[in-house]
């Protein structure tokens, strides 16, 4: 029985629920022995300290995921294998949210940005968001997440599909946690 519902769960489902696992342990592992100090620490004004690299993606995912749940509702039952991206939701996902040296930086909507002082308390936040969406991948694993769309709500009229939705979460993770390790990594960091 167990083998029958493995093989119908999508492949992006597993992808996914991957990534976030490791998103999970990245965070964990970059948050574990900082002082309020270092996890506050910003290497140069205009760049973000390991906590507000953190409280970026709990806000981020705080408005994408309600966003995401609402457009699932009500929909038949479609499961797809893969997520496929149209045009503008790869260039988006290509262009600025996978973390690449090519990748556009662009200002974090003011609706995104962190506050100056962030507490501990924002790891717990994090790993529950995680949580959170690993519950809507499960419920959305039935769906047709290339067809369902959701209205981006940081970026007015603009329209993803689910499955680009989920597929920006990951993605974005990455990037802000690879940007916290650099913080970390840095040869100014406070130890």
């Amino acid at each position: 029985m167990a083998t029958t519902q493995k093989a119908m769960v999508p492949a992006w489902h597993v992808r996914l629920i991957n990534d976030l696992n490791t998103s999970d342990e990245s965070a964990k592992k970059l948050v574990a022995g900082l002082s309020r100090e270092q996890l506050n620490w910003q290497p140069a004004p205009e760049c973000w300290s390991v906590g507000q690299c953190l409280e970026h993606l709990c806000i981020t995912n705080e408005a994408y995921l309600p966003a995401i749940s609402a457009a699932l509702k009500e929909k038949a039952d479609a499961p797809v294998e893969q997520i496929v991206p149209g045009w503008f939701g790869g260039w988006f996902l290509r262009n600025f949210i996978e973390p690449s040296p090519q990748g556009k930086r662009a200002p974090a909507p003011g609706k995104i940005r962190p506050t100056a002082h962030v507490g501990f308390s924002v790891l717990d936040r994090f790993l529950s968001g995680n949580q959170a969406c690993r519950d809507l991948i499960v419920r959305a694993s039935r769906k047709d997440v290339n067809r369902i769309r959701f209205w981006n709500p940081l970026v007015k009229g603009i329209r993803f599909t689910v499955g680009t939705g989920f597929s920006i979460i990951a993605g974005h993770e990455r990037r802000h946690l690879l940007q916290a390790e650099c913080v970390v990594s840095s040869s100014s960091f406070p130890h």
